[in-house]
């Protein structure tokens, strides 16, 4: 989601901005540094556990294209 913010900043810099980052983009390029290096820690000291996590989210990407293609679908012929 950190993430997202620099992107979206990127690609839509006439957006509107409800709020402000707080020493952009150093804060949230900080912010995505710790958070790797916490999902690193947890892999090095807890691999089965993290690693059944990590399959889990992966599991998602199949379901995530499935919906995707059914919605560009529907935009396509307009359907519901």
């Amino acid at each position: 989601m950190i993430g997202a913010v620099i992107v979206l900043r990127r690609r839509r810099p006439a957006a509107d901005r409800p709020y402000r980052t707080i020493g952009y983009p150093v804060t949230p390029l900080i912010y995505i540094s710790i958070a790797l290096l916490l999902v690193v820690d947890l892999a090095y000291l807890a691999p089965a556990t993290s690693g059944m996590g990590f399959l889990l989210v992966v599991s998602g990407i199949p379901v995530y294209l499935v919906r995707r293609r059914g919605a560009a679908r529907r935009s396509q012929t307009g359907g519901p």
